[in-house]
């Protein structure tokens, strides 16, 4: 029987978002918070990001508000967010994205 939403945990609706990114886009941690209807909750995606990574999220498009890589260190190596952001044809200037207001993806335009 599939649970119903109000059994869904914060973090696994986190992941149902993220899922939804499309290559080549990202997000903020505070516009995931937002769709859930947890505006203030942007620091617990970033914890639900953190806890991603044996599983197949595609936690690397998820930056914070002004585009910069502040989840990086939770990657396999320090680079590695960088490289499958840059791999889907982003540019950077250090950890911060060039371009990061045109490829913002706004989990309400579903």
């Amino acid at each position: 029987m599939p649970k119903k939403p109000e059994q869904i945990s914060f973090f696994e609706r986190c992941y149902e978002v993220v899922l939804r990114i499309p290559y080549g886009r990202v997000t903020t941690y505070g516009a995931i918070a937002k769709y859930l209807g947890a505006v203030r909750s942007a620091r617990m995606v970033g914890w639900a990001m953190n806890s991603s990574h044996d599983r197949d999220i595609p936690a690397h498009r998820v930056v914070n508000r002004v585009g910069l890589l502040t989840g990086k260190h939770h990657f396999d190596g320090i680079h590695l967010m960088k490289q499958l952001l840059e791999n889907e044809g982003h540019r950077f200037d250090g950890d911060r994205m060039l371009n990061f207001k045109n490829v913002f993806w706004e989990p309400f335009d579903v």
